[in-house]
């Protein structure tokens, strides 16, 4: 059972995703918090499996919040829902540990889904936001740094392909399927590229396959 805390500070939200969240067969909500500061609270008292966070609250931020909760219970994953598709309010809360990104007007079947993929330690940004990093990304590098042929060059054969996987948003379950590999080998891979690329998010990954022409912006 998938436990749920939900942090946003409009009640009727709350209830909303309360709600739907219970409808799910493996999945309970523990707590609901009003602000950042009351999420951090009540993470450290249910310690749930997912956190889904609301960026823009009072007492304490969202992304403040993510980063606390990051940080202090490692075993809580944070999937920031928001109104906020600003490449600036994405790439802070990736940055301050969230796992996910989803916009509010999303469908519930996609919520549903990202919360499965974060609780199972796997980065779920939807495509909406993924697209919109990734063109934002190529419109303000430099035409020089385009290509990445030398990183890429670092690269095992089978760490391309699953870069490929990666940007072209296969979860490390389908990669693992495709390759006829464990879950553990593919996590170990992408450890490893990320390690020699220096990147560290599934929209950076994305951003580097799209500049080495691993894969193209759909």
């Amino acid at each position: 059972m998938i436990k749920v805390l939900l942090a946003d500070d409009h009640r009727i939200v709350r209830q909303g995703l309360r709600s739907m969240v219970e409808k799910e067969p493996d999945m309970v909500v523990v707590a609901e918090a009003s602000s950042g500061l009351s999420a951090i609270q009540l993470a450290r008292e249910h310690l749930p499996d997912v956190v889904v966070m609301d960026i823009s609250m009072n007492q304490m931020d969202g992304v403040e919040a993510t980063r606390v909760i990051a940080r202090d219970f490692r075993q809580v994953k944070v999937l920031a829902l928001s109104m906020e598709s600003d490449r600036h309010f994405v790439v802070e809360a990736l940055k301050a540990g969230a796992l996910g990104y989803l916009l509010k007007d999303v469908a519930f079947e996609e919520l549903a889904a990202a919360i499965r993929h974060v609780a199972a330690n796997e980065t779920y940004i939807s495509p909406r936001i993924s697209d919109i990093l990734v063109r934002d990304y190529l419109q303000r590098i430099p035409e020089e740094e385009i290509g990445g042929a030398s990183a890429s060059s670092s690269l095992t054969p089978r760490e391309r392909k699953i870069l490929q996987a990666i940007a072209d948003g296969r979860s490390s379950k389908e990669i693992a399927f495709q390759f006829k590999v464990s879950l553990k080998t593919v996590e170990n891979q992408r450890l490893s590229i990320m390690k020699k690329l220096d990147l560290y998010s599934v929209a950076e990954l994305t951003k580097y396959a799209v500049r080495a022409g691993l894969t193209r912006l759909k």
